[in-house]
């Protein structure tokens, strides 16, 4: 059996919007046999696809729909190989929440660029399976941080748009329709070597996530349409000016909670994404270094609606106090401490 497993992630962590992203302890996991004494596979494409976790209800298990399995054949396609090896079963264990700035899309596709590496026994690096992966989700910064894993620092080359535009990519962001990944019966394009580059910052060890993660989705397209066309000079530089000093600070130990706190302030995409998540702008402010020792920062997981709250300590007080701020909007949340997933996605055998 080939067992892979994708940690989530949290993109932003405040001023880098589409910048930087975190891997976090949650890990989507697939399960894959190929049984190669079946002669003949009934299951379309070869490839039986089961699942459990979140979402079980609603995510599709057809081969060329599921995302995952889309994916894979994507990469397998691009290697002339049209279907999965017969036959090739996938068993997904999803735990990451769906829809709530966890980069559970994003954990998809490197799961289904992985799956294809495997399964089609293609011998790609991390560095030229990123780049599979950035030809479908088009934001480094979730899928970077899942595939080498730890806190990271990324972006994208410049494509031609026509390369980009073909029919037969998959693409993770605008899921469900219109899916991406037709089979034209043409070959797939190869990605150009190279398309993301990143950088792994230190993360002091004493750094714990807390996640509070409220019962909604809010998704990708919605949340970046509330987002304006131009931003002023002074907020990007506001952002940027944080960024600088955020990036560092993380690394430092014992960790300044008034430098990370201010370095975790934005004005790029959090104050617009406020119509999207009641009562926002009072959580963000509600704990701070002064009325809850042991926080260092907080801000939206991605898109959100995840709040993530940086904290070396006293966890439980930080969380109820963010877990009653949502309750009186009357939204109900669970919450989780995390630690960062220091070796990304990971293949191992059984």
């Amino acid at each position: 059996m080939i067992i892979i497993k994708v940690p989530c992630s949290s993109a932003n962590i405040g001023p880098g919007f589409d910048v930087v992203g975190l891997s976090l302890s949650i890990w989507l996991e697939l399960q894959v046999t190929v049984d190669t004494s079946v002669a003949k596979s009934s299951a379309p494409l070869n490839c039986v696809v089961t699942y459990e976790g979140d979402g079980a209800d609603h995510v599709p298990l057809d081969t060329d729909a599921n995302l995952i399995t889309r994916t894979a054949l994507y990469v397998l396609k691009c290697h002339d190989q049209r279907t999965f090896p017969c036959e090739t079963r996938v068993h997904i264990i999803n735990p990451i929440p769906l829809g709530r700035g966890l980069g559970s899309s994003g954990a998809a596709v490197v799961a289904g660029v992985m799956l294809g590496n495997e399964v089609g026994k293609l011998g790609l690096s991390k560095d030229r399976m990123l780049d599979f992966c950035l030809m479908i989700e088009r934001h480094p910064d979730n899928v970077t941080a899942a595939m080498i894993g730890g806190f990271v620092g990324s972006y994208l080359r410049e494509l031609d748009p026509v390369d980009m535009e073909r029919k037969e990519i998959p693409l993770a962001e605008v899921l469900p329709e219109p899916a991406g990944g037709i089979d034209t019966g043409l070959k797939p394009p190869q990605p150009p070597m190279g398309i993301g580059h990143y950088i792994r910052f230190g993360w002091a060890k004493e750094i714990k996530a807390i996640t509070i993660i409220p019962n909604f989705e809010v998704s990708t397209a919605s949340a970046r349409a509330v987002l304006p066309k131009q931003y002023t000079a002074k907020d990007l530089i506001f952002n940027l000016q944080r960024l600088a000093v955020l990036t560092t600070a993380l690394t430092r130990s014992p960790p300044d909670a008034e430098l990370i706190f201010q370095a975790m302030q934005d004005k790029v995409h959090q104050p617009y994404r406020k119509t999207l998540i009641p009562g926002l702008p009072d959580i963000l402010a509600s704990v701070t270094p002064q009325s809850h020792p042991g926080l260092l920062g907080i801000c939206l997981s991605g898109a959100g609606p995840t709040i993530l709250a940086l904290a070396t300590h006293n966890f439980d007080e930080i969380a109820k106090e963010i877990l009653g701020r949502f309750a009186k909007e009357e939204i109900q949340c669970e919450w989780r401490v995390l630690e960062p997933a220091y070796g990304g996605a990971t293949v191992s055998y059984s």
